[in-house]
């Protein structure tokens, strides 16, 4: 496949929506092997321990400017960019993650003002293989879509974050599993099981324990995407 004039690494932030989408959809077909030679990089043979690579990879035609920081991917526009590995049968591999769980200092704290919702509230999804039985290089990327949450699913995400965030301020973080939320979840989210933050424990003392990590559970995505590309699915509720 030849890149198009349109393909290339991008100098600075797009200057609108409109040009973030065009930047995106420019990707739609390429595998991540060509846009990596073609920006100079080395594709790794397994994602394993290189996860965040292709993201960064996307990253980088797409002019993002936030890196690691809490701001949305976007800031100037306020979007956030996300991938979506799709697995077999066209159903999203893997949860989404959407950002660090703060573990102290909730009390008031209102979902509007939450950084899920910050993360949330204009995404720009890039669908990729995410075939595990496909080599990273091989994958190609998806049609992009922008999307932001209706009234329905915003108030879905905010009555799993309330269940959550009052179990952290009542000191039961060790006993919120993935089970807990029925779109938004939390898990350990760490290079390993050594590093600690602290956090309340059942009896209002300080504790330690493992950094946790919001995610969208793979139902949600699925409808994100099924909607998007005018999937018949069901409802979420």
């Amino acid at each position: 496949m030849l890149f198009s004039a349109s393909l290339r690494l991008a100098v600075s932030p797009p200057e609108s929506e409109q040009a973030l989408l065009e930047r995106a959809r420019a990707l739609q077909g390429f595998t991540l092997g060509q846009l990596a030679e073609q920006a100079g990089w080395v594709t790794p043979t397994s994602l394993r321990h290189a996860k965040g690579w292709a993201g960064q990879l996307l990253e980088l035609y797409l002019g993002a400017t936030a890196g690691s920081k809490q701001a949305q991917d976007f800031p100037e526009l306020g979007v956030e960019l996300k991938t979506l590995p799709i697995g077999e049968n066209g159903i999203p591999a893997e949860t989404t993650y959407v950002c660090i769980a703060p573990l102290l200092h909730l009390n008031g704290v209102q979902w509007a003002e939450s950084n899920v919702r910050n993360k949330l509230q204009r995404v720009l999804w890039l669908p990729i293989d995410g075939r595990r039985a496909i080599p990273p290089g091989d994958r190609v990327v998806g049609p992009a879509i922008l999307w932001s949450p209706t009234a329905t699913q915003d108030a879905q995400l905010k009555a799993d974050w309330e269940e959550i965030t009052e179990a952290i301020v009542l000191g039961q973080v060790e006993h919120i599993t993935a089970r807990t939320g029925k779109f938004l979840q939390l898990r350990p989210k760490a290079a390993s099981g050594s590093v600690l933050t602290a956090a309340v424990g059942m009896h209002g003392e300080m504790i330690q324990t493992r950094p946790r990590g919001y995610y969208l559970k793979k139902a949600f995505t699925q409808h994100i995407l099924a909607e998007a590309l005018g999937i018949p699915n069901e409802p979420l509720l």
